[in-house]
């Protein structure tokens, strides 16, 4: 693949389909935070088939150059673009591209591009490295609720391979943080988890109830009876 042509590509065919009239309800959802293009996601994702027809498998430095490509243009369909790339192809980076996806979830930030990239990016890439969990422990533990945000959603799709002890520790370890987003991911993942294993999701939760927020409780518990 050759990134350069990707890019040119994809900010060509992108800009080709530009609707106004979506663009601003699109950004709208998502708190004025980043402009838009107007390209609804059915849409994009037709022309992201488009824009990658015929050409061959990326190598790792290929996805980064894309990705940072995609990440330094302005409207957000262009970092959805990326973030398409980097799933359809989450077998081919090594353990070194954490480093990369590191830089993808603290710039331009918020839950849209974070949670693809934490549930089916950095978790395929930890499951196929596992020397990887050391750094979502680092990611857990520290300041950045984006970051942390990750860690707990990073085993989404495990399913039984959950890391349940992992699991749990994290959600107790941030049970108090005051974001939003970091609380509605530790319910996220203890409902997920929920599927395979409720009544160990049930323990945990009774046995941390006051330290959970009733936003987490609440996510953690809503498909039990």
């Amino acid at each position: 693949m050759d990134a350069a042509e990707v890019l040119q590509r994809v900010e060509k065919t992108f800009r080709a389909h530009a609707d106004p009239g979506r663009a601003e309800p699109m950004a709208a959802y998502m708190k004025g935070r980043f402009p838009f293009l107007g390209i609804a996601t059915p849409q994009r994702r037709a022309l992201t088939r488009q824009v990658l027809a015929g050409l061959s498998r990326p190598t790792e430095a290929d996805l980064r150059t894309v990705a940072e490509g995609c990440w330094s243009l302005p409207e957000r369909e262009f970092q959805y673009f990326a973030c398409d790339v980097l799933i359809r192809y989450a077998a081919i980076p090594s353990a070194g591209f954490v480093g990369t996806l590191r830089e993808l979830l603290t710039t331009k930030p918020w839950w849209d591009t974070v949670d693809p990239l934490a549930t089916r990016v950095v978790g395929e890439l930890v499951r196929r490295e596992p020397a990887l969990t050391t750094v979502m422990d680092e990611w857990a533990a520290g300041t950045d609720p984006w970051l942390i945000r990750t860690a707990l959603l990073h085993q989404l799709t495990y399913k039984e391979s959950t890391d349940r002890e992992r699991l749990f520790r994290y959600c107790r370890m941030r049970a108090d943080h005051p974001d939003f987003f970091v609380r509605k991911a530790i319910g996220w993942a203890l409902r997920q988890y929920a599927g395979v294993a409720p009544d160990a999701v049930r323990a945990f939760v009774a046995a941390n109830e006051d330290a959970l927020s009733p936003l987490s409780r609440r996510e953690a518990l809503k498909n039990l009876v």
